[in-house]
């Protein structure tokens, strides 16, 4: 009896649509197995959606509630959490080496692998130096394993895996790393996160040239992967944690509630700074979905006034470009400690932008540069330099002030959020048009969309039966 293995691909959001003409080797693996249309549950983010992959848990469950959340013991937004402890739940790997107790599982560049309980990982982590300059660098919980992939494939090359050069550039590297990992390691299970399609769709929209050419490219990046995974007997599954939906209108709900004085700012010498322990209300925002979180009567962590909650909705309701107004509990909100007590959904072609400032003088000395831990709030714009001559100048500038160690804030990027295309679908009008997909190089026995909430357990029976048992149902 042959031992099963799987790759487990994410590519940042890909919807059912894209398959077809412009992606031969990804339509060819859904020919052979199957494809369909899959539901994300709210909010339909990066980190969310792989703590959802990897526990079969909704975020309300494992704890992840976007990719960033407000901690007031710190009263800091902490963004982009990188370690395994932050996620409740059982693990994928961990089920999978108790019905195969001889099985191992890596772990590449997936969100939370870092202190995980996974055989081996590698994800992002750039070196600061004290003089301010951010590093290229990746963190495995092997260093003989990256200094392996460095020695082969050079250092990742983190300023295209996010910031003005975000491309598939970055994503070619891990696929290239994947490869490696399976002739080498030959894991049970391989996990491996490429965003590369997440860029162009954000900076052009989903369906612009642009995108569509990012998925013709990291196609043909696909195509050595998925040869070498099938010589070597793996199956192959391909998900994305979202899809995108076109947007064009930003909603600056920080500005509101700072105008209704709900919102404190530091009148500092860098810029207005946010001091969320001081506000009564402020909204974390990413994408189309912003938790809003309320301070109660005793302080934070205690339930708001009715009247406060009811004045505050009115408040975000009235905004221009906002769909929905939640309370805890209410529609798709959270009943989570880590969560707003409201959240809030943009209309279909808008977006929540974290911008809290009322002066453009005023704005924080940070605003411009790419510092996506410490802004309190996603920031997209991170992806456009400076427009114009005077923009190119100012970035020569600042790279040569970066390579002589002088220090100076890397204020390189447009700041401008009216440039923004695209963005992750929250809550799709299509499943097939906006939401995620799932391929397997198997066929389905059954049809129709699947939730994402399923996959862990259709993944654990195809890794741990025989035969056509294991194909994905139900």
């Amino acid at each position: 009896m042959t031992s099963k293995r799987l790759l487990l691909l994410n590519l940042a959001a890909l919807s059912h649509w894209e398959l077809g003409e412009g992606c031969p080797n990804l339509t060819a693996l859904a020919e052979r197995g199957s494809s369909r249309p899959m539901s994300a549950p709210a909010p339909a983010l990066t980190s969310p959606s792989h703590a959802t992959f990897v526990t079969g848990l909704s975020p309300q469950e494992h704890g992840v509630i976007g990719n960033g959340w407000f901690e007031p013991t710190h009263s800091k937004v902490m963004n982009w959490p990188r370690s395994d402890q932050v996620i409740s739940g059982p693990r994928l790997w961990d089920e999978l080496k108790a019905r195969r107790p001889e099985a191992s599982a890596v772990s590449l560049f997936w969100r939370f692998c870092t202190h995980s309980s996974c055989d081996l990982t590698l994800t992002e982590r750039p070196t600061y130096f004290a003089n301010g300059r951010k590093g290229a660098d990746v963190y495995s919980s092997d260093p003989s394993f990256k200094q392996a992939v460095i020695e082969r494939f050079g250092a990742f090359p983190f300023f295209h895996f996010w910031g003005p050069k975000a491309g598939v550039a970055s994503s070619e590297w891990i696929l290239k790393v994947a490869e490696y990992t399976l002739e080498t390691r030959r894991p049970e299970l391989l996990m491996c996160y490429a965003p590369g399609l997440d860029y162009e769709g954000q900076r052009f929209g989903p369906r612009s040239p642009q995108a569509r050419q990012a998925l013709r490219e990291m196609d043909h990046h696909l195509g050595a992967l998925f040869e070498r995974a099938e010589r070597l007997g793996y199956d192959i599954a391909v998900v994305s944690d979202y899809g995108f939906t076109e947007v064009s209108r930003p909603i600056t709900l920080n500005k509101a509630l700072r105008e209704a004085g709900h919102l404190v700012v530091d009148e500092a010498v860098n810029g207005d700074l946010l001091e969320p322990n001081a506000s009564q209300a402020f909204a974390v925002c990413d994408n189309q979905v912003a938790q809003v979180y309320v301070r109660g009567e005793e302080g934070w962590g205690t339930t708001p006034s009715e009247a406060t909650l009811s004045e505050l909705k009115a408040l975000l309701s009235a905004q221009e470009g906002v769909r929905e107004v939640w309370s805890r509990g209410e529609g798709g909100a959270l009943w989570h400690e880590r969560a707003g007590a409201l959240c809030v959904i943009a209309e279909p072609d808008a977006w929540f932008t974290y911008e809290y400032w009322l002066d453009p003088r005023r704005a924080p000395d940070f605003y411009q540069c790419v510092d996506i831990f410490n802004k309190p709030g996603f920031d997209p714009t991170e992806m456009f330099m400076r427009p114009g001559i005077t923009g190119a100048l100012h970035a020569v500038k600042r790279f040569a002030q970066l390579k002589l160690g002088i220090r100076a804030p890397f204020d390189v990027i447009s700041g401008d959020p009216s440039m923004i295309r695209g963005a992750r679908a929250i809550k799709p009008r299509s499943l097939k048009e906006e939401g995620a997909v799932l391929i397997t190089s198997w066929r389905a026995q059954a049809e129709g969309d699947v939730e994402m909430t399923e996959v862990k357990d259709l993944l654990l029976t195809r890794l741990t039966t025989q035969g056509e048992e294991g194909a994905l149902t139900r």
